[in-house]
């Protein structure tokens, strides 16, 4: 197939519409059912690349969540604990594959990003990740091959037209990619930069402790940035993205925004939080929005006399500001990424309050030596790598 007509480009106005290589070659892709649009291919095509690195970098089978070109959530396929397997709403699912893992663990970061995503595997699509995409609202899934039962499964979603895509993972781009903005054609070389251990060498703080896992994870935050809108911030843990800030101007801004992601993936794992009684039959987005508010400050505001009786089956007490405190100050061993140098120490302060241990960032800022003391206040290990990882 040499193009793929759309039905339309970015927004319903935009006609016409289609995909095709600048070469002339044949795609990469065959869509088995469905009908995949502009902004599911941006995030098929991107998904495909970082869960394909992932899987290059941890030997793992990986999976990504993707949402507006930036993804919602990564991860590997680690077994899950009973805890995330009940906060993923998977507990009722038996043994899961690891790909199935790594699927669970991507939308279970930040599951209110995920409504509605487009899902990149790196392994061929087994029944047990079928499953889970059988319930969850998503467009469509990108992957190298599918088991028969799965793509059985996955073709029945959204009346049968949800997009199922199955890609040739020996296909290479051109070393030269082109973009087009406003009539003119933008030029440059790929981002091709093989990120692996290597790039984990130059630690500049005084603690000099960085463990095995903890590598791991700072792999994982630099892969996830390289796709990710910049500016970019990633929190990781335990092999999977908790928080992701996508495309502030601001930097800090980006790691308040993923901090504030991390400690909801933290608080959700409270007692006070899987203590929660819903009412029967509520779906899992609407559990999703309950939890998210009831996490939140103007919990009071939202979820008040009149609505609680919505979602709740009894109404729950309040989570504190204090309460939530504590349950945050006990975590640890978080690992923070940047996709660029961070030019105050502000990231670095916001980054301890969702119990950042270990931090990876390119460096070259003129304040490299403020950032430095105060990674060190913490006791932090910090890798100044000298990659910086802009996608736009």
């Amino acid at each position: 197939m040499k193009e793929l007509e759309l039905k339309y480009g970015c927004n319903p106005n935009q006609k016409p519409a289609r995909v095709y290589r600048g070469d002339g070659g044949d795609l990469p892709i065959t869509v088995l059912n469905g009908k995949p649009g502009y902004i599911n291919l941006l995030d098929a095509f991107n998904g495909w690349q970082l869960v394909s690195e992932l899987k290059a970098a941890t030997n793992l089978p990986a999976a990504t969540s993707f949402k507006h070109v930036s993804p919602a959530g990564a991860a590997v396929g680690k077994p899950l604990s009973d805890t995330l397997k009940k906060i993923y709403f998977v507990d009722d699912l038996g043994e899961l594959s690891p790909l199935a893992c790594a699927y669970a663990r991507a939308r279970g970061a930040d599951r209110m990003s995920s409504f509605g995503d487009f899902v990149a595997l790196s392994d061929v699509c087994d029944v047990s990740t079928a499953m889970i995409l059988k319930r969850e609202v998503s467009d469509g899934i990108i992957a190298p091959g599918y088991e028969p039962e799965a793509l059985e499964i996955l073709s029945a979603k959204k009346k049968g037209n949800y997009a199922v895509i199955q890609i040739d993972p020996g296909y290479k781009p051109a070393p030269i990619e082109h973009k087009e903005v406003f009539g003119i054609t933008f030029e440059q070389g790929r981002n091709d930069i093989k990120i692996d251990g290597e790039l984990l060498t130059n630690i500049v703080t005084k603690n000099r402790d960085l463990p095995e896992e903890a590598k791991h994870d700072l792999l994982i935050s630099l892969i996830t940035l390289k796709y990710t809108q910049s500016n970019s911030v990633c929190y990781v843990k335990d092999g999977q993205a908790i928080g992701i800030g996508a495309g502030q101007q601001s930097r800090v801004h980006c790691a308040r925004l993923a901090g504030q992601k991390a400690d909801n993936w933290l608080l959700r794992q409270s007692p006070k939080v899987m203590e929660l009684q819903f009412v029967e039959g509520i779906g899992r987005a609407d559990r999703d929005n309950a939890i998210d508010n009831y996490i939140g400050d103007t919990y009071m505001d939202v979820i008040g006399d009149n609505v609680w009786q919505k979602y709740f089956a009894v109404r729950p007490e309040v989570y504190t500001a204090e309460e939530k405190r504590a349950w945050l100050d006990k975590m640890t061993g978080v690992s923070l990424g940047s996709d660029a140098f961070f030019p105050f120490r502000d990231s670095i302060d916001r980054g301890a309050k969702s119990g950042v241990s270990y931090i990876v960032q390119p460096g070259g800022s003129v304040r490299d030596d403020l950032v430095i003391e105060a990674c060190d206040e913490y006791n932090m290990v910090m890798v100044c790598n000298g990659v910086r990882l802009f996608h736009h």
